[in-house]
């Protein structure tokens, strides 16, 4: 595992239960502002401990895929609050360090 996936994977399991934060917050934070996607690249390998789901689009988006209709569970779970349109409330549920 490259040291990227490994700050990446520090900042996730930092997340609190009810919080989100986007694929570009992680990026930024990790002084990389363009690399949201190598994120989202990491996140393909999080390792299942970790609170994955907890890792969103920036508008509030749950990324498509296999995993949308478990992850969307576990964030209601977890009383993250969605929009009318079914985008995590960034304003509510957003986690910043």
């Amino acid at each position: 595992m490259n040291q990227f996936y490994k700050e990446v994977f520090g900042i996730v399991e930092q997340i609190p239960s009810g919080k989100v934060i986007s694929y570009g917050q992680i990026a930024r934070m990790l002084g990389r502002p363009h690399a949201a996607r190598e994120v989202g690249r990491a996140m393909h390998h999080c390792p299942e401990h970790l609170p994955w789901q907890r890792v969103v689009m920036s508008d509030g988006s749950i990324t498509a895929g296999a995993f949308a209709d478990e992850r969307r569970e576990m964030l209601e779970a977890e009383e993250v609050t969605f929009t009318a349109d079914g985008r995590v409330d960034m304003e509510k549920c957003g986690w910043l360090i």
